[in-house]
């Protein structure tokens, strides 16, 4: 077998163009990296997919599959469901989800009955507050946006006239490390950060912790940047204290409610809580824990809940449901506030190697390759995300269970969720481990089933789907995933044509969220300074662009609000124009509504730039004196009331 043959059959691209336009061809040594990473077993016969209205009917099943000799449809456990024989057994029906199809000539493989689209929404034209949650400053607060804040942020939102709030991942990460601080690289993206518990607010927290630990409040609410370590720290000792007053005494309201939780979450949540257990009590990576442990056995961990470890592990899940439950109260304030989308949370691309979801999952998320991208005109030198995705052998050979849990972890609480390099539900680029990150190559994904899997769940959440498709997007690529109904995402500094002029609204799609920026990217006052060129500069970055070619830019942005009828450029004339197009939703930094001149992050830096840690200037008591919402409201006017969808 020859080595396209090969690469083909692992689903490893041969050659790619990167963003610069250079072909890079895939050598020997990289694919047996890569094959190596995969494991042993390559790709298995593609899924079968039915998109229906609302499952398949019993007769309907049996004409689908009549071309398969010999066949039956099981559920996960292996029961049968319907065979070539029978029909359909039990139901007359079989509803949305994805199933195990046998036949005699292609073994086993996915059967995914799947909605026709994905969730699209009840709503026409609406516009969101964009804010990272860590850098909320509050009169309140313990040094880091939380919980309590974000239900001052939905009140504030709805007061003007907003759909929504739009978050950072809120995935949980190492909260015992204060590097970690990236809500872009998750220990797990099941669970959520308990950094953004509001401690004070848990009814078990002794009264006169927070007076004793005043100074350590203020010094860190004061602080000009987020300190992790010291909130985490400090948040942690008040949750063990809350934990230990909880086991002591607790209305039998709460206590039901904790079973019900623990219940809810059945093995998943007992795994993390026993990985936490773990992570904590060796303090060195899972793969090279006691040999116990190091795959997650229910049975041994079972012994490990009823152990010496029993309160750690009861201790973890206590955590994840004070985090649930004051995540839930905002969930249940934006429905009384009547907000259409309520949250809309980012989804982060990949994982941590070392994080829980890698642990439980090890067939389907590949640890010893890392998720980045080639080189482009951004980052020269290609990116290396440092994070594990998913094996598509193995997604697809535990039925895409992994994708659909994940999925559904964030979709639980949001009204949108937005997958971040969602290009990567078609191909990732990964990089070996030890290699450079232009040293990498594409794995190809099993793409519509990723589509009709995330069609599922944003159909059973009720959940607006937007996919982050920037970068180097292939033909054909934006066309599918408008034919499930997921909605791109366009920033308006990168929606510039070939003569570099920005284009007219009536360009932007309508199945949309439309932005100025990103986290990633400069915000509005800083990229009309070329503060983010200089700042690349500075540090030894290449910036993609000189600062002539930003002047040129500004200039093209200036035209392009003129010709939209606006008499300045200031940010409310960026919004008044995004108003105009036609998309559904638009996205309103609040450090552009505050005129911050940093950006959240800058990719391909660690310790160059407070990636992360950037609070905002002003505390959201004083948002009222600090901006004119009358202003945003004039600007926001969403003037295309009526429109076809994209």
């Amino acid at each position: 077998m020859d080595l396209p043959e090969k690469m083909s059959r692992y689903g490893i691209e041969t050659s790619f163009i990167d963003g610069k336009g250079h072909t890079h061809t895939i050598d020997e040594q990289t694919f047996h990296r890569i094959a190596d990473a995969l494991g042993p077993t390559p790709a298995g016969p593609a899924p079968v997919i039915f998109r229906t209205v609302n499952g398949v009917e019993k007769n309907d099943l049996v004409a689908r599959l009549s071309h398969l000799p010999a066949w039956r449809v099981c559920d996960a456990n292996g029961d049968v469901l319907a065979s070539e024989m029978d029909g359909v057994s039990g139901e007359s029906d079989l509803p949305f989800g994805v199933y195990r199809l046998q036949d005699s000539d292609a073994g086993e493989r996915s059967l995914i009955i799947a909605p026709e689209h994905a969730y699209e929404g009840a709503f026409d034209r609406r516009w969101i507050l964009s804010v990272q949650l860590y850098g909320v400053r509050s009169e309140r607060n313990w040094g880091i946006g939380d919980f309590s804040d974000l239900q001052t942020l939905l009140r504030w939102s709805a007061t003007c006239g907003a759909a929504g709030v739009g978050l950072n991942p809120l995935h949980a990460l190492f909260d015992d490390e204060g590097d970690d601080c990236s809500p872009y690289a998750p220990n797990s993206r099941l669970f959520l950060n308990s950094i953004y518990i509001d401690v004070a607010a848990l009814p078990e927290l002794p009264e006169n912790f927070a007076t004793e630990h005043a100074a350590e409040i203020e010094r860190l609410r004061n602080a000009e940047f987020v300190d992790y370590a010291g909130v985490a720290a400090l948040k942690q000792r008040a949750l063990r204290l809350a934990f230990a007053q909880f086991n002591k005494w607790t209305t039998l309201k709460r206590r039901a409610a904790f079973d019900a939780f623990r219940e809810r979450g059945g093995a998943t949540l007992a795994r993390f809580a026993s990985f936490e257990a773990l992570r904590r009590k060796y303090k060195i990576a899972w793969w090279d824990w006691p040999e116990p442990w190091r795959a997650p056995d229910d049975d041994a961990l079972a012994d490990l809940r009823r152990g010496e470890d029993a309160d750690a592990v009861a201790f973890a899940e206590f955590v994840q449901w004070c985090a649930h439950e004051q995540l839930q109260a905002c969930v249940d304030l934006a429905r009384a506030l009547d907000l259409p989308v309520g949250l809309y949370l980012d989804i982060a691309v990949g994982v941590r190697a070392g994080g829980f979801d890698a642990w439980a999952e090890q067939s389907a998320i590949t640890r010893l390759l890392s998720v980045g991208a080639p080189p482009d005109q951004l980052n020269t030198a290609g990116q290396d995300w440092g994070l594990a995705g998913f094996n598509p052998a193995g997604l697809a050979a535990n039925g895409f269970a992994p994708f659909r849990r994940m999925l559904a972890a964030s979709m639980r609480y949001a009204g949108a969720v937005r997958l971040d390099h969602v290009l990567g539900l078609n191909r990732i680029y990964v990089v070996p481990e030890g290699a450079a990150p232009d040293g990498g190559a594409y794995i190809r994904m099993p793409f519509e089933a990723m589509l009709a899997s995330v069609a599922i769940e944003s159909v059973s959440h009720r959940c607006i789907v937007i996919g982050e498709d920037l970068g180097t997007v292939p033909d054909g690529f934006r066309e599918n995933l408008a034919d499930w109904a997921i909605w791109s995402y366009r920033v308006m500094m990168f929606e510039r044509g070939a003569d570099g002029g920005f284009v007219a609204p009536e360009h932007y799609p309508a199945r949309a969220l439309v932005t100025f920026s990103t986290h990633d990217l400069a915000t509005y006052a800083g990229w009309r300074q070329g503060h983010d060129v200089a700042l690349k500069e500075e540090i030894g970055i290449n910036p993609g662009e000189s600062g002539r070619e930003r002047e040129n830019a500004v200039s093209a942005l200036d035209a392009a609000l003129g010709q939209a009828g606006e008499s300045g450029a200031d940010f409310s004339a960026v919004l008044s124009t995004l108003a105009c197009t036609p998309s559904r939703l638009l996205g309103v930094a609040i450090e552009d509504l505050l005129g911050v001149v940093d950006q959240a992050n800058v990719p391909g830096t660690m310790h160059e730039h407070p990636n992360w840690r950037r609070k905002l200037p002003v505390p959201i008591e004083a948002w009222d004196r600090a901006i004119d919402k009358d202003a945003i409201q004039r600007a926001l006017e969403l003037r295309i009331v009526s429109h076809e969808p994209a």
